[in-house]
């Protein structure tokens, strides 16, 4: 069972960091922008403060108009309110044509998500602000990426990616029928959708290289490093297939610290975001995390500001995520 539950392909990445890239600098210029409107122009933002949950949605609707991509708004209503889940699809290749070809269909979808509530008295830079930004500019890049590859072999036989984002991950919410992510999983059941894995990335943007900075559940202190300088895989027993493939591919193009775990979904912090929901619809889902409680002393605080976010370091993890998602 051990085994099982650590044993990842490749190797966690060791030693000092490469310097950053022009591409990282302005990836890292580009995060801070959304996480500060997030957090310090909008602010707290959830069932207590809608008029700001709204003012999120706006933006990050905003923003996704911008990729080229096709967006809906999903509406659902919780205790008189109408929330609303944020998709960008990408176009459908079975249904593109390139010079009077039919492209053959691709060989499923990926769902990158991210909520982007806060709870009660938190401005929620890292929580979930990081996480926010970093879908939001995976679907630029993600989107420039296919507007300057060749159309005849764009998305043939790949991934699709469905960008969407939550409301309601937060308490009192959270674990009940009432969050985004139960209606969007719900819906994509629904609908049939051939969904082989979601990635919700959460909290993204606190690292520490001091020994001791880093916590775990029992009895994982034992197996995994002390110090909070990496980005965590973390699924339960039934993604693993999944996990395993994203992480080997993050690994093997990205130069920043990984550890990967799969665990039976009653482990404490296994299913603390969104992918939680797509479990229980039968898909496999991970979480994408700096370990939150685990390791960021500002969690669910009203210090959690942007001032607090390592924008370098997320921005080096935003772009092996979107190279792991190429690799799909």
């Amino acid at each position: 069972m051990a085994n099982q539950i650590m044993s990842m392909p490749g190797r966690s990445f060791k030693g000092a960091l490469p310097p950053l890239t022009s591409e990282e600098q302005n990836l890292s210029a580009r995060l801070r922008k959304h996480v500060e409107e997030l957090a310090g122009n909008v602010g707290e933002r959830n069932s207590s403060k809608f008029e700001q949950l709204n003012k999120a949605a706006d933006y990050i609707k905003k923003t996704l108009d911008e990729t080229g991509y096709t967006t809906a708004v999903l509406e659902f209503e919780v205790d008189g309110k109408k929330y609303k889940n944020i998709e960008a699809r990408m176009p459908d290749s079975s249904k593109t044509e390139t010079n009077g070809e039919k492209k053959q269909a691709s060989d499923g979808i990926v769902v990158f998500g991210a909520h982007y509530d806060t709870v009660t008295g938190c401005p929620g830079a890292n929580d979930n602000g990081t996480g926010v930004a970093a879908v939001l500019e995976m679907a630029r890049l993600i989107s420039k990426q296919e507007r300057e590859s060749n159309p005849r072999n764009s998305q043939t036989g790949k991934k699709e990616f469905i960008f969407v984002f939550f409301p309601n991950e937060e308490p009192p919410y959270f674990g009940s029928k009432s969050m985004g992510s139960y209606h969007y999983a719900e819906h994509c059941k629904a609908k049939s959708e051939n969904i082989t894995g979601m990635i919700s990335v959460e909290t993204i943007g606190y690292y520490s290289d001091q020994k001791g900075s880093q916590q775990y559940p029992a009895p994982f202190s034992f197996f995994y490093p002390d110090s909070g300088n990496f980005i965590a895989f973390v699924g339960n027993m039934e993604s693993r297939p999944f996990l395993i493939d994203c992480i080997k591919n993050f690994r093997a193009e990205t130069s920043f610290p990984t550890e990967g775990m799969t665990a039976p979904d009653i482990v404490k912090g296994v299913g603390w975001s969104d992918q939680r929901n797509f479990w229980k619809v039968g898909y496999p889902g991970l979480m994408v995390t700096d370990t939150a409680p685990y390791r960021y002393p500002d969690y669910h605080k009203p210090s959690d500001t942007p001032d607090k976010v390592d924008y370098d370091k997320a921005s080096r993890v935003v772009l092996g995520l979107t190279r792991l998602a190429t690799k799909l």
